[in-house]
């Protein structure tokens, strides 16, 4: 569904130019869900945007349904953010929010798939309130719904339970996942918390630190079936958790400096 070959990105030019992306390679197949880590300003974002034709890269190419992606987000792709109170117009009522992509579609056929974005993501009885009347956590879903409301061959997301509670951000991640397996959808993720990445993906890509590159593209050989408290406690998860955490750190982490004095048998090694 999704090929990224040597995509690589520089921002500025001559001694300012700074290297986000270098020589990346990613594939997604037909109804899988990736999610990609790494650390604090990798260039996940820029990657994402390049992904979705926000973003020109400096060499390479990316292709959705074997067609380019270039310059413009291309028809099939749909996209979530992070900061849902910033992706909802607030004074437009929730079911004008929802078929916001869906302009030139019959007004029947508009609302049907609004009922049926809504009704996906727990949340049927919504269309005649406006977003500030609703929870961080159902604001969110709307913004979920309206990126579903086209049928999209791609979603993409960015950090998209970074900014709700604990709880909510649980609720979220199972929503999602029960998206994927009534719909099929297929989905690439951003988000920096690797207990989220190893529950809810088929595969997880690890890139290094600035500038990026794939470290890993790791099968989560979980059970499809997740569940929050049963899947986090599989010696499994707790194995891939470590091992994804360890690839992040040891790429990342600055060169130790041993304090004044010490001797260089008692500098700490890392493996």
């Amino acid at each position: 569904m999704l090929e990224v070959r040597g995509l690589h990105h520089v921002y500025g030019r001559g001694k300012d130019a700074v290297t986000a992306l270098e020589r990346i390679d990613i594939t997604v197949a037909a109804h899988e869900l990736v999610c990609v880590v790494g650390p604090s300003g990798a260039g996940k974002s820029t990657l994402l945007r390049a992904v979705s034709g926000l973003l020109n890269p400096t060499a390479g190419s990316v292709t959705l349904a074997g067609r380019p992606v270039v310059g413009s987000p291309p028809p099939g792709l749909a996209m979530v953010f992070q900061d849902y109170a910033r992706s909802l117009f607030p004074w437009s009522r929730i079911g004008s929010n929802v078929a916001f992509p869906l302009a030139g579609i019959a007004r029947q056929e508009r609302r049907h798939r609004v009922e049926t974005a809504l009704q996906a993501v727990g949340l049927p009885d919504v269309t005649r309130r406006y977003p500030w009347e609703l929870s961080g956590g159902m604001q969110q879903r709307v913004a979920i719904a309206r990126a579903l409301v086209t049928n999209p061959l791609l979603l993409l997301m960015d950090e998209p339970f970074a900014s709700v509670d604990a709880h909510t951000r649980a609720d979220l991640e199972d929503l999602l996942l029960r998206i994927k397996d009534e719909h099929g959808t297929t989905t690439l993720v951003v988000t920096h918390d690797i207990d989220e990445a190893v529950y809810l993906a088929d595969r997880v890509i690890v890139l290094s630190g600035s500038p990026a590159n794939v470290l890993a593209d790791l099968t989560v050989d979980l059970p499809s079936s997740r569940d929050q408290v049963l899947t986090r406690s599989l010696p499994r998860f707790v194995s891939m958790r470590a091992q994804v955490a360890q690839l992040i750190r040891t790429r990342h982490s600055p060169p130790h400096v041993p304090s004044r004095g010490a001797s260089p048998s008692h500098e700490r090694r890392e493996t």
